[in-house]
């Protein structure tokens, strides 16, 4: 098959997802056109259009069988705009996010154009894919509702069958090739957060769990990691003061410095608000770090299903539960039990099923499976 992607924010996990698949994908020839990762608000409006453009000036030098896009894609619009030798192509819908459910700090800035807009494109996409199962059923009940509330001609019905035809198809991750034990001469408990410094990452929380595990004098060290912007809650500049003993990285780091840190690392914790798939807990496990997680959105799906590891690595979302996680964990470390080398070499084996060649196999046989019954049933109709 020949692939068009077309990307419209190409950067973070919408980068990395494109460039896993291609660079992993021994089925399929693509074609990728895309679009810088700012103005996400604009690049929703003018993308369709632009690309509509890119492709009567300079068309691709074969047919295309199917156009890959993502949610920050206006699909319907796109639609519409393409030349004509493209308007019976299929398009998958690859939905990483979406504006309907994403929290703000403030839910009177939430945009419901651009809400609908993402219930729109997931209409008119002949295939929509989500990246977890919790972010599928989360975007479906939330449009449900919303179009619900529209005074009429709310096409709720035909949502459903999109939903029963909507795929889950999880991101394929980096995995380590190397494993390093733990540090035999600090046998403090290393502690990794890696997320963006906003809010809906509830920074808050975990700064206030270490001033738990540091009020019981329960050894840690601790490094803090992401991409930062320029309103970053003042818990950063607070904690960073306060835990100054404690800190082994402060701040962001390059891609080859972050997973090396990883490397070194215990664990992994997450005290997300919002988080459609993980990809920053899977790539610390795959280095052995020990996944401590809230149990909701997506991260049961992360872990073995295993009463076991649920209790070990989810917490019930408070502060003191993930203390609590964090303080066993760091008793296990100092003592060097073989509990804790067996709950890591456990933790590695997890990612093996987000190998970005385990996920490229399987999303270039679905695509394969779905552009050849799409031009049968093609075939049948003329």
């Amino acid at each position: 098959m020949h692939i068009l992607a077309l990307n419209p924010f190409h950067g973070g996990s919408h980068k990395a997802f494109l460039d896993g698949w291609v660079a992993n994908s021994n089925r399929h020839d693509w074609t990728c056109l895309t679009l810088p990762d700012r103005h996400w608000k604009w690049r929703m409006r003018h993308g369709a259009f632009t690309f509509a453009q890119q492709l009567r000036e300079q068309p691709p030098e074969r047919p295309v069988d199917l156009i890959f896009t993502t949610d920050m894609m206006d699909v319907a619009a796109l639609r519409g705009l393409l030349p004509a030798s493209y308007r019976d192509v299929p398009i998958l819908c690859y939905f990483h996010e979406n504006q309907l459910t994403y929290p703000w700090q403030d839910e009177r800035e939430r945009d419901h154009h651009f809400a609908y807009t993402n219930i729109q494109s997931a209409l008119a996409a002949d295939a929509v894919w989500f990246n977890s199962k919790f972010h599928r059923d989360d975007f479906f009940d939330a449009a449900e509702a919303f179009l619900r509330r529209m005074p009429d001609f709310a096409p709720v019905e035909h949502l459903k069958h999109v939903r029963e035809n909507a795929s889950v198809q999880y991101p394929g991750v980096w995995t380590a090739d190397e494993f390093r034990p733990p540090c035999e001469n600090d046998s403090r408990l290393h502690v990794v957060w890696a997320a963006r410094w906003e809010h809906d990452k509830n920074p808050e929380a975990f700064f206030d769990a270490l001033r738990i595990l540091k009020s019981e004098s329960v050894p840690f060290t601790i490094s803090v990691v992401g991409q930062q912007f320029e309103r970053t809650p003042s818990c950063f500049s607070e904690a960073q003061h306060e835990f100054a003993s404690e800190i082994c990285h402060w701040g962001f780091l390059r891609k080859d410095e972050y997973l090396a840190l990883l490397l070194k690392a215990d664990c992994i914790v997450s005290t997300a608000i919002h988080e459609f798939f993980g990809i920053a807990v899977v790539e610390a496990m795959s280095a052995g770090c020990v996944p401590v997680l809230p149990n909701r959105l997506s991260y049961p799906e992360l872990i073995w299903n295993d009463p076991q590891h649920f209790d070990r690595c989810l917490y019930d979302g408070t502060v003191e539960d993930l203390a609590r996680k964090l303080t066993n964990l760091a008793k296990l470390r100092r003592e060097e039990s073989d509990e804790f080398g067996t709950l890591v070499k456990q933790t590695r084996i997890r990612p093996s099923k987000f190998d970005w060649w385990r996920r490229a196999v399987i999303m270039d046989a679905r695509v394969y499976n779905f552009v050849t019954d799409h031009q049968s049933r093609s075939r049948a109709n003329h």
